[in-house]
Parts: structure tokens; sequence; C-alpha cells
């Protein structure tokens, strides 16, 4: 299961909706809501997501947090390693090799360690219309 199927099964679940019903709103078969929702389909496309956020309606932080989980969401990752140190290419490979094997709170520390290790993205400014800062 990918991070945005189990999201979307959740709030689906959490609506009393069957994939049926939501499959039906989206435009969608059923059968492409299961694949997407146990990993078996590809990142959903944007279009998708903000129809889901439309139907389910999840608005700012809900709404991104969805998104966010859409990209995290490719059920068959490649890593690139061309030009990489052998280190960084034998880690990519290792983790590949026995990311099935890890226990959760191993999954959480390295979660933790990429967090810790990511810029992260510079607040946005905002102004009041009309009024400058």
């Amino acid at each position: 299961m990918t991070p945005f199927g189990a999201r979307m099964r959740a709030l689906r679940t959490e609506r009393g909706m069957t994939l049926k019903d939501l499959a039906s709103q989206l435009q969608v078969s059923a059968a492409y809501l299961s694949a997407l929702e146990h990993g078996r389909r590809g990142a959903p496309s944007i279009g998708l997501v903000h129809q889901v956020c439309d139907i389910m309606g999840l608005i700012w932080n809900q709404a991104e947090e969805l998104a966010a989980l859409a990209r995290l969401s490719h059920p068959r990752v490649v890593v690139d390693t061309a030009g990489l140190t052998p280190e960084q290419t034998a880690l990519a490979n290792r983790l590949a090799q026995s990311i099935q094997r890890l226990s959760p709170e191993t999954i959480a520390a390295l979660h933790a360690i990429l967090d810790a290790t990511t810029p992260q993205p510079k607040p946005r400014l905002r102004r009041a219309a009309g009024r400058a800062e």
C-alpha cells in the first residue's frame, strides 16, 4: 500500500464511502481505485488528487498533505546513482535489498534522519491586498 492509498482509504472509510461510491464520483473504475489503494498503480495525477480533495471536503493543510502523499506514492521506485559516490550507490542497493525486512521503528528512524538533513522550503511571504509590508 502506498502513503496516498492508505490515506485515501482512511478518508473514504471515515466518510462511510465504498470504493464504488468514490469511483462513481471520480468517474473512474472501482478496480482502478482499489489498485491505487493497494499500490498496484503508479502515483495518481494531480487532477485526481484535486478531485479527491474536493469530494472529501479537504482544504488547505489537509489538501496539501494528500498532494504530498501522492508525490511519495510511486510503488516502483528507481534510484539513479550515476555520478554519486560508491558509498551512496551501495546504500541505495542495500536499502532496495533490505527494505522489506526493516521494522516500523527503523523506518521511522530513517525518516527522521532524512527529515533532519533535508532543507525545509522557505516560508512564503503573504501580503494583504493593497498593503505594503
